[in-house]
This record gives structure tokens, C-alpha cells and sequence, in this order.
């Protein structure tokens, strides 16, 4: 059973996520900052991580998933990020001329199917 991390402050998108994903048969784990997040991959690494851009701060998520990649037990691990950072007054923001250390990326509001569809895929390789 694979083990998944869902990464996110908001506790409704977490709570239905790790719904559907349990549903599917996954472990889930959960976090709602980059650094719990940080920590829990350095205890119990997890085979896919689900993570949002916004949390406590702008862009927390792409600040995890740079220092994933700097950190030679974390930088395998698959990500999909999940944001809705391009329908809010932080677009801006996102750094869209940069390299992002993720392999998907899902606009809020996510759908279910789709999201479980990257996962399989993602798990997969």
C-alpha cells in the first residue's frame, strides 16, 4: 500500500483528499505547513506527496519542493502540486520563468478522478 503525504492548510481540501485517497486503498498522512511537511517525509518518507503552493506563506510549497530536491533521501519522491495560486491576487507571484521540482501540476478545484489518475500515474513509474 503506497503512502501518501497531503500537504495543504486548508483542513476541508485536506479532509476530502485523504477521503478519496483512502477510498482508492492509500495510506495518507498529513501536513499543513512546508516544515511539518519537511519533517514528516525525514521520519516516515511517503511514496507521493500532494502539495498546495499557498500555505504559510505566498509560495511555501515551492519552497518545499526546493528544498525536497536539495535533499538527496527526498528528491525521488513524486510531487503534484495543487493550487488555485492562478485565480488569486498572489498570480503574480508563482514564479513562472523558474524550474519547478514537480512532475504534475492540478488547478483548484481538483477533480477527483483526474487527481487519482495522476497518482496512479505518478506511482506507477
Amino acid at each position: 500500500m503506497a503512502t501518501i503525504l497531503v500537504v495543504d492548510d486548508d483542513p476541508d481540501f485536506t479532509e476530502i483528499t485523504s477521503t478519496l485517497l483512502k477510498s482508492a486503498g492509500y495510506e495518507v498522512q498529513t501536513a499543513c505547513t512546508g516544515d511539518q511537511a519537511l519533517t514528516c517525509m525525514r521520519q516516515q518518507p511517503p511514496d507521493l506527496v500532494i502539495l498546495d503552493v499557498m500555505m504559510s506563506s505566498v509560495l511555501d510549497g515551492v519552497d518545499l519542493s526546493d528544498r525536497m530536491q536539495a535533499d538527496s533521501q527526498l528528491r525521488k519522491i513524486p510531487v503534484i502540486m495543487v493550487s488555485a495560486i492562478a485565480q488569486s491576487e498572489y498570480a503574480a507571484m508563482f514564479p513562472t520563468d523558474a524550474y519547478l521540482a514537480v512532475d504534475a501540476w492540478m488547478s483548484k478545484p481538483v477533480r477527483p478522478q483526474a487527481l487519482l489518475a495522476n497518482v496512479e500515474r505518478l506511482l506507477k513509474r
